[in-house]
């Protein structure tokens, strides 16, 4: 990541200033109607982020002028399709003929690029591409959502994750300034998740590599930088080469209570892989995993999740979401549907 190159010095003095100009705003009551400078905790966290992180105050100042609390961005993070659909209903979204076919395609335009990236993360090219099409449909579908005004919206009034959104408003903002962009135009999902593998801003901070070395690191127009970017994400989240990732626990009147009875309300693996085999079932391994049950189109379906799918929950917190990038992944490998 480039180092941070900005035209002004902070001091006591400029950080002053800078406050002045704040205060001199006038605090509205129909703030849902207003930039969000008019509301003081928002010119006290510009104030403090500004100091803290040596950032530009009028800029700052000037970006919070220009945006303002968004009711969709709530409304969209209160039903996340990941927790009000069940599995029956959220497959078809991304387990269908057309992304399967274009991601075949996105496989073929970019093999040299998917090959590197496997060989140097251990990542299979066939997972990258799946991540790349539950994400945006590589590409097509990156959002249209202002990311600043989104995570403003969630940091300020979405009580409930205020804190990690706050967070990750400030990498957003040190980001921005990083790699000169221009805040207010940056768009995503509703989340504040950006270009071709939506990563959150301290993702993109932490995970984004340069892959192409062109000198630039550009998750928006950038593939091969998006495909290395979601390669070195899962390496660094203790991706294992060659291992498997979730398998499919045939289910009978006798064992359903048992299997049941295995599923956690966390996703980390915890079950010792003897626990299934004394069930009958046959489990690749001896390192932990998760067993999951849910309800799919013809009826209850169980899965043992091993260390990779984990990985891919890292990405997404979500078993509905990395049981799609699996299915897809396996999809893509094949020649037909």
């Amino acid at each position: 990541m480039p180092k941070m190159s900005v035209g002004w010095r902070s001091g006591a003095s400029v950080l002053k200033r800078a406050v002045l100009l704040l205060l001199v705003v006038p605090a509205g009551t129909l703030w849902a109607a207003e930039p969000f400078l008019t509301r003081d905790e928002v010119r006290q966290y510009v104030a403090e982020v500004a100091a803290e992180h040596q950032l530009d105050p009028y800029r700052l100042a000037n970006l919070f002028a220009a945006v303002s609390p968004r009711q969709s961005v709530l409304d969209a993070i209160s039903k996340p399709a990941e927790k009000s659909l069940t599995w029956a209903q959220y497959r078809p979204i991304f387990i269908k003929s057309k992304r399967i076919k274009q991601g075949r395609a996105f496989m073929l335009e970019y093999a040299d690029e998917l090959k590197r990236a496997e060989a140097t993360f251990g990542v299979p090219a066939t997972i990258i591409a799946s991540i790349i099409g539950v994400e945006t449909f590589y590409g097509k579908v990156q959002g249209k959502n202002g990311v600043l005004e989104s995570l403003a919206t969630l940091a300020f009034d979405y009580p409930p994750r205020s804190k990690f959104f706050k967070s990750e408003l400030t990498e957003f903002l040190i980001l921005s300034q990083i790699e000169n962009w221009e805040a207010t135009e940056i768009k995503g999902s509703y989340a504040g998740a950006m270009g071709w593998p939506q990563f959150i801003s301290s993702s993109y901070r932490e995970y984004a590599i340069d892959f192409d070395q062109d000198g630039d690191t550009d998750l928006f127009n950038s593939v091969p930088d998006a495909i290395g970017s979601v390669a070195n994400y899962l390496r660094r989240h203790k991706w294992k080469p060659g291992e498997p990732i979730a398998e499919l626990l045939p289910l009978t009147n006798e064992n359903t209570g048992a299997v049941k009875a295995l599923v956690r309300k966390s996703l980390k693996p915890v079950i010792a892989p003897k626990t299934l085999t004394n069930l009958g079932f046959n489990v690749s391994g001896e390192k932990p995993v998760s067993v999951m049950v849910m309800n799919g189109k013809d009826g209850e379906e169980a899965w043992v999740g091993y260390t990779n799918f984990y990985a891919i929950t890292r990405y997404n917190h979500s078993r509905l979401y990395a049981l799609a990038v699996f299915q897809l992944s396996e999809l893509l490998s094949g020649s037909t549907p």
